[in-house]
């Protein structure tokens, strides 16, 4: 940490209210229907000689032959009839393209043809650029050609009304865009001296303005499937993507709604711009990179990347060379890609497309090179419910979109399936189904708990319940509707207690709202979560390492007191003023730091998580004290 941190207040954890109806709105310019276009290309398929560009149209300098083609179209895509890629197309674009499977009759095309209709959109937009605008008009377009494909007339047509004019792009925050960055909003009040951090505007919570509605195809709308295909397993997925592993996702085609679980997964391990002063110099990218849908042709790209990020990280005003070797999430059809363990550090593989006709649920697998599995803990599962009860009851406040142009797709607008579906809290069938992907109470655990259960004839259980529950409320706390201001952090309140029914008064706020007010508020809500969920594991951790250096400031300078002058003369000013891992020493963390970041005291690999989020954000070692119990000086549990 900065020795000129010395003296200042304790961090502190505080959870500022967030305001919906604040007037950030007044400053949010409309978006235009459709960003601008860099390439416009049309890909047909041809039995003899593979997938080919038909058509293309391009921005001077960027090559299109021998790429596209095989990052538009990913195998299996034959045993579709339609689908929506993503992609990132040489670090500085963001690709899309529409897939059309048609039958046709013609023999040389084995009765099926199959083209695709996509776009490349610069980077400076966003991870994907606002692709997703293209998507009804690139779909629209894809139909009509596998009808007929000498009307190319309208690709002419597109390109004429879509391709960049080279205008800059603009400083303030739009619509779809919202979601993009750590910091969304225009008036985020500016932190006083001291560590009473402000909750970042990355909540998302700008969206939920008059007229500021989600496109149709925005990938946000995925954030309740998301969290209903992986349950509790999306904790460990966060907690990798803040260490910013390289997370491969194995699935099967169609692949739109993986791209959009990559999408969301790189949103939802945003570092927010309130807690970015209080890391170290040397911390990672504020977000993971999503590379979307990725091949056997991105191999090399894969085994450099790897390569950069064994290399000292430098400073430089090229985003592309300074994102290499930081890692990413991704999605690939390439099964061989999941067989290279080096390329990857989690793979996450998803069901094959019959699983949700099985009898028993089927959960994606995860794990880490050499076939090390991945499950959610104890603390996961109690989290992931708490979350489920107060998304249930945040929806409860919010009617239903109603239908538009730009509202969600048919297949995201019922109610949030995580009340009623994929993870009811009881029945011994949900339990069962549980323990393949939750990992078992430690013997440990339970001996501790059933001590101190008898100990304190169950008083301390139900009070550590009672603040767990309360740590869990106050992560949706504030995001209903009717809720104070934003701008006050000083009504902000500690993560320790006051917050037990945070959640549950959700469900007490009616407002009068417009059904444009509240379109969204789930997705968003869930953002929020994830982003106060980061902020609450670095606040903690920086309150650990901000603590250890005042502890050795003060014991230096008693040193100095106690010293003789002819002794300090000779000893070296600068050896104080080390600050290496060495001369510092480890941060000491004890067992209710540990809970106080949502996580498991009892579990291994959450305490090798803590370690490895000191390493990389503040570059210290950590000592974890756990909690035991000792009888007559001897160590039980």
């Amino acid at each position: 940490m900065d020795p000129s941190r010395r003296g200042q207040p304790r961090l502190s954890v505080r959870l500022p209210s967030v305001n919906l109806a604040s007037d950030i709105s007044n400053t949010v310019v409309p978006l235009p229907d459709l960003p601008p276009i860099s390439a416009l290309f049309l890909i047909d398929f041809d039995v003899k000689a593979g997938y080919t560009i038909a058509w293309k149209q391009a921005a001077p300098g960027i090559e299109l032959e021998g790429l596209v083609e095989y990052k538009s179209l990913p195998s299996g895509l034959h045993t579709v009839s339609d689908d929506l890629i993503y992609f990132v197309h040489q670090g500085a674009h963001a690709g899309l393209s529409a897939f059309v499977n048609m039958p046709c009759d013609e023999e040389d095309a084995r009765n099926a043809r199959m083209i695709a209709v996509g776009v490349l959109v610069p980077l400076s937009y966003g991870r994907l650029g606002r692709a997703w605008r293209h998507a009804d008009g690139l779909k629209e377009l894809a139909v009509k050609l596998a009808e007929d494909r000498k009307r190319t007339g309208l690709l002419e047509a597109y390109w004429s009304k879509a391709k960049s004019q080279e205008e800059p792009v603009p400083d303030l925050p739009r619509t779809d865009a919202l979601l993009e960055s750590p910091l969304v909003g225009a008036h985020t009040p500016k932190l006083k001296q001291g560590h009473n951090r402000n909750r970042s505007a990355s909540d998302g919570t700008v969206l939920s303005q008059p007229g500021n509605r989600l496109s149709s195809h925005h990938p946000a709308w995925s954030l309740v499937p998301l969290l209903d295909t992986f349950g509790p397993l999306i904790f460990p997925i966060h907690r990798a993507a803040l260490l910013r592993k390289r997370i491969l996702l194995s699935c099967h085609a169609p692949v739109h709604e993986m791209c959009n679980f990559v999408y969301n997964i790189s949103v939802l391990s945003n570092i927010p711009l309130s807690v970015t002063e209080i890391l170290g110099s040397d911390s990672p990218s504020q977000r993971l990179r999503p590379l979307f849908s990725i091949g056997v042709h991105d191999i090399n790209f894969l085994q450099e990347d790897f390569e950069a990020s064994k290399r000292p990280r430098t400073k430089t005003d090229d985003n592309v060379a300074n994102e290499a070797g930081t890692g990413w999430v991704a999605c690939t059809t390439d099964s061989i890609l999941a067989m290279k363990d080096t390329l990857w550090d989690m793979l996450i593989t998803m069901p094959p497309p019959y699983a949700p006709n099985a009898k028993e649920r089927v959960w994606p697998t995860v794990e880490c090179p050499q076939g090390v599995p991945v499950r959610a803990t104890q603390r996961d599962l109690r989290r992931f419910r708490a979350l489920k009860g107060g998304l249930s009851r945040l929806k409860t406040t919010t009617p239903g979109p109603r239908p538009a142009a730009e509202s969600p797709p048919a297949e995201h607008t019922p109610g949030i399936h995580l009340t009623t579906g994929a993870f009811p809290s009881t029945g011994v069938d949900s339990d069962e189904a549980l323990d393949k992907i939750v990992e078992p109470i430690s013997w440990t655990a339970l001996a501790y708990s059933g001590f101190l259960w008898w100990a304190s004839a169950g008083e301390q259980g139900r009070s550590d319940e009672q603040e767990e529950a309360a740590l869990d409320a106050s992560l949706l706390a504030d995001l209903g509707p009717s809720t104070p201001s934003m701008s006050a952090p000083s009504s902000g309140r500690r993560l320790s207690g006051g917050m037990g029914d945070s959640v549950n008064s959700l469900a007490g706020r009616r407002a009068t709202l417009s059904t444009d007010d509240d379109e969204a508020r789930t997705e968003l809500a869930i953002i929020a979560y994830f982003h106060r969920l980061t902020t609450q594991m670095l606040s903690v951790m920086a309150d650990a390492v901000d603590n250890s250096e005042q502890e050795r400031y003060e014991d230096d300078e008693d040193e100095d007191t106690d010293a003789a002058v002819d002794e300090s003369e000779e000893s070296s000013p600068l050896q104080r003023g080390v600050t290496g891992r060495e001369e510092l020493g480890p941060v000491q963390l004890g067992s209710h730091a540990v809970e106080s970041m949502g996580l498991d005291v009892w579990n291994g690999h959450d305490a090798h998580f803590v370690r490895e989020l000191a390493s990389l954000y503040f570059d210290r070692e950590v000592r974890i004290e756990g909690k035991g119990v000792e009888v007559c000086g001897v160590r039980v549990c």
